[in-house]
């Protein structure tokens, strides 16, 4: 069970079965969906000379019958609608229509109906409606806005966009996978609760025929769970590499854009960390900062001497003689530029924010007790001229989180301290933090604090001391696998959709937090799958948070 292979073998079969020059022609979302399982040498191997948005293509009348137009789409009524037209006055030799997902009855036939020059050779479904960003991470790019917070008479239409997207992403990874899933869902999320339901209803009722795949011994298990379980992952600085980047500059679809943090050269202003296509980051994705910088000089000290070993280069033929024998040269090269340029960066921003000592307090709130302490911690930083609003933000919606019941009045401090520093972070939303994820809305331990296991466990760490006190915390995430692998998913916390239960522990769990995963937690799946315990995680989200898209 590994999704990017599931991706990545559609496009295959999207694109290998057509031969000659192609253009490829994708909406926003699937743009994303190709993006990550493709490089652009890849797809000029395929033949393909062009990709294009399929609203932009409507915008030219140019004739381009030479070549074969493979559109692969989300089948959504923009698509339907934007494709009839096109069909209405073709462009292209050829077309083959290729859909993320379920496409209806009545789209066929207005499809068919608008194909009178007879240019279409095939209309076929095959289901990546997910951006599998990593072998055991995948998002849907559904931006929350919040929207999954609040009670759905607030805003029926778009609570119901939003589930709706979500299953269809649900429902695709699981056609694409070839299973269908046990349900279940967390007991305290109307909307984890929302989805699982719809979900079961399109696997069980509506499209049961084609969930009908050859039965295994124990079905998946897919659980929905709510992002408000868990709001301090998604507000903690990064210090392991793919997850520092996403927090200090941002990824999106494995693409870092370096244009908003300084200028580079032209070949530099948009960095691809992909761990299907670059070794090196395949191996460091998950190490701790410190490790990373003594890494990246290794890497650096091995092409020295790779590029010593030919003394003689003199002449643009040599150079060339020189590429031929060492391959690996010119990629190497394009690494280590790259990784050099993404730490020397985050290494500025870290300095510029003084974040080691925003890290250091923000890990104790998270990890330990000690409520006078905190406040003191919090006070001195947000006190601190170096120190950035939004960090200011994040250390007081930690503290608020973790210390709600026990000290209001120090709360309503932190609150005049922060409104006194920026009018644009305001104490309302903290407490928009709190009415939503506080501690009466919660299902886990979040913080250790109400399970003797937890606090055996929490106690121990304390006494042994923490190897690296920048990445102690663990996402509550964790230990939601354990009690998987444990066998011990309490049902009153995690009913059951229907009357399909588990029995015996499952070997295929696919968790999605409604609301987004970060990279702390995906971090924390790809450790556990390596574990060896006999179950396999995926991971999967609405989006890929950071603390600047939570906030």
């Amino acid at each position: 069970m590994v999704v990017s292979s599931s991706a990545r073998d559609y496009i295959n079969r999207i694109l290998q079965d057509i031969s000659g020059m192609k253009i490829l022609i994708l909406d926003s979302q699937t743009v994303g969906i190709v993006s990550v399982v493709y490089s652009q040498s890849e797809l000029l191997q395929k033949e393909v000379f062009l990709v294009e948005l399929v609203d932009s293509i409507s915008k030219s009348n140019e004739s381009m019958s030479h070549l074969k137009a493979v559109y692969f789409l989300r089948p959504t009524s923009e698509n339907i609608q934007l494709l009839r037209r096109q069909l209405a006055s073709p462009r292209f030799g050829e077309y083959h229509l290729f859909f993320s997902n379920i496409l209806k009855d009545t789209q066929i036939h207005l499809l068919a109906d608008s194909d009178e020059q007879e240019v279409v050779q095939q209309v076929q479904e095959f289901y990546a409606d997910f951006v599998a960003i990593d072998p055991y991470h995948f998002t849907l790019h559904v931006p929350s806005h919040y929207i999954y917070m609040l009670p759905a008479v607030v805003d029926p239409s778009t609570v119901q966009r939003f589930s709706d997207r979500v299953v269809d992403g649900l429902s695709a990874l699981f056609l694409a996978l070839k299973r269908r899933p046990v349900i279940r869902y967390q007991r305290t999320s109307d909307i984890a609760k929302r989805i699982a339901q719809e979900a079961a209803k399109l696997m069980y009722q509506e499209e049961s025929g084609l969930f009908d795949f050859r039965r295994m011994e124990v079905s998946p298990l897919l659980l929905v769970i709510d992002r408000r379980d868990d709001p301090v992952t998604p507000l903690l600085n990064q210090w392991t590499y793919q997850a520092m980047v996403h927090e200090l500059i941002g990824i999106q679809d494995n693409k870092v854009d370096l244009k908003s943090v300084g200028k580079f050269p032209k070949d530099q202003e948009e960095i691809v960390l992909s761990s299907e296509q670059d070794s090196f980051f395949k191996a460091n994705m998950y190490e701790n900062f410190g490790d990373i910088g003594m890494n990246i000089k290794r890497m650096v000290d091995e092409f020295q001497q790779v590029s010593k070993s030919n003394q003689n280069i003199q002449t643009i033929e040599d150079m060339a003689k020189f590429v031929d024998n060492y391959p690996e040269y010119r990629k190497m090269h394009g690494n280590v530029t790259k990784h050099v340029t993404l730490v020397t960066e985050m290494s500025k921003i870290v300095e510029e924010r003084k974040l080691m000592s925003v890290s250091q307090t923000e890990q104790e709130l998270a990890c330990n007790g000690g409520q006078g302490a905190a406040f003191e911690a919090v006070t001195n930083l947000l006190n601190n001229e170096s120190i950035s609003d939004v960090d200011r933000l994040r250390l007081v919606m930690l503290y608020a989180l973790r210390y709600e019941k026990d000290s209001p009045v120090q709360l309503m401090q932190l609150f005049n301290k922060l409104a006194s520093r920026s009018a644009k972070y305001k104490p309302g939303l903290v407490q928009f933090l709190l009415k939503q994820a506080g501690l009466d809305k919660r299902t886990g331990d979040l913080f250790g604090n109400r399970d003797l296991m937890n606090i055996a466990r929490n106690m121990a760490r304390g006494l042994k001391g923490v190897e690296n006190v920048y990445t102690q915390h663990q996402p509550l995430l964790f230990q939601l696998m354990e009690s998987i692998v444990k066998g011990r998913l309490r049902d009153v916390d995690y009913p059951f959709v229907g009357n399909h239960f588990q029995q015996g522990r499952p070997q295929d769990v696919i968790i999605f937090i409604v609301g987004g995963t970060t990279y702390e937690e995906s971090r924390s799946v790809a450790l556990q799958n390596a574990s060896n315990t006999g179950v396999r995680f995926i991971l999967g989200g609405s989006s890929v948070l950071n603390s600047k898209r939570y906030d």
